[in-house]
């Protein structure tokens, strides 16, 4: 076990262990660190604790010491003279005839750096921009091509549920989203109803995915042959979050469904029906296979 803190260099973004060199570091802390893109100044997001050695990425960086006035005034500095070289990159982007979008600017904690990022359709040869901003700004220029999460993180806004954007409010990383989270919760596969502001699937699809998934292995599906108080049945509809299920009783007309609740039903092993016809054993569909 070691001794750590958890430092987060923006507001939401990825938390990175550091050795506090038996200090104690209070949550909300400003503190200053050497990484690998030089000395930054970043937030206590995690006071000191322990965690097992297979989780910390070694060698583990030691905390150089708390901010101080001195670091906040360069800080401030930093956010002014970001929107200046955001203005002068833009006008060389005119300039130069680019297909690309400016998104942010970054200034290296020390100014040895600055990172301008930006999306595109495509590759774009920013050679002739890199020399422009090197001569107004005489430092090392980095030109970092992003994508539309990415963008929409560092952005921020307000989704169709009417809060702001997860990503750029408590996501520290993204995660993976499918078509098939869509189609197990029951969603319309409508691009435009299932898509987030940057165009890409909803994050929000990864929260329920678990309770969906539990649901689905708990619950009888469309077709199966059910034991319910009323007698044997086929399920025609099934409702996963209220756990209703509507059963086409074998007493009953065809299209005459019953209600039940789905601990009252009890499947019947190795049987279905489809359209009142045993189903026959199938291989994997061509959708399956994909």
């Amino acid at each position: 076990m070691a001794v750590v803190i958890g430092v987060r260099f923006k507001e939401v973004g990825k938390i990175y262990y550091f050795d506090p060199d038996q200090k104690d570091y209070s949550l909300g802390e400003l503190v200053i660190v050497e990484t690998a893109r030089g000395v930054e100044c970043g937030t206590v997001a995690i006071a000191n604790k322990e965690v097992a050695d297979e989780s910390i990425v070694k060698p583990l960086k030691k905390v150089v010491r708390s901010a101080n006035k001195e670091d906040l005034r360069r800080m401030e500095e930093n956010r002014q003279k970001e929107k200046r070289a955001y203005r002068i990159c833009q006008e060389k982007i005119n300039a130069n005839k680019l297909e690309m979008k400016l998104v942010g600017v970054e200034y290296a904690f020390d100014n040895s750096k600055i990172l301008f990022y930006f999306t595109a359709d495509g590759r774009v040869d920013f050679r002739e921009l890199v020399k422009d901003l090197a001569s107004v700004f005489r430092t090392r220029i980095e030109l970092r091509q992003i994508g539309v999460r990415d963008e929409a993180k560092m952005l921020g806004g307000l989704g169709i549920c009417g809060r702001p954007f997860c990503c750029s409010s408590f996501l520290g990383e993204f995660q993976p989203v499918s078509i098939k989270m869509a189609k197990e919760q029951g969603l319309s596969l409508n691009p435009t109803k299932i898509s987030g502001t940057c165009g890409r699937l909803m994050c929000c699809l990864k929260y329920e995915q678990p309770a969906y998934e539990e649901l689905l292995r708990t619950t009888p599906k469309v077709g199966a042959v059910v034991n319910t108080p009323d007698g044997r049945g086929v399920v025609k509809e099934v409702s996963l979050l209220t756990g209703q299920l509507k059963v086409n009783l074998q007493s009953s007309d065809e299209g005459v469904l019953s209600v039940y609740d789905k601990g009252d039903v009890r499947p019947i092993r190795g049987e279905a029906r489809q359209g009142g016809r045993k189903d026959s054993p199938k291989g994997p569909s061509a959708e399956e296979k994909a």
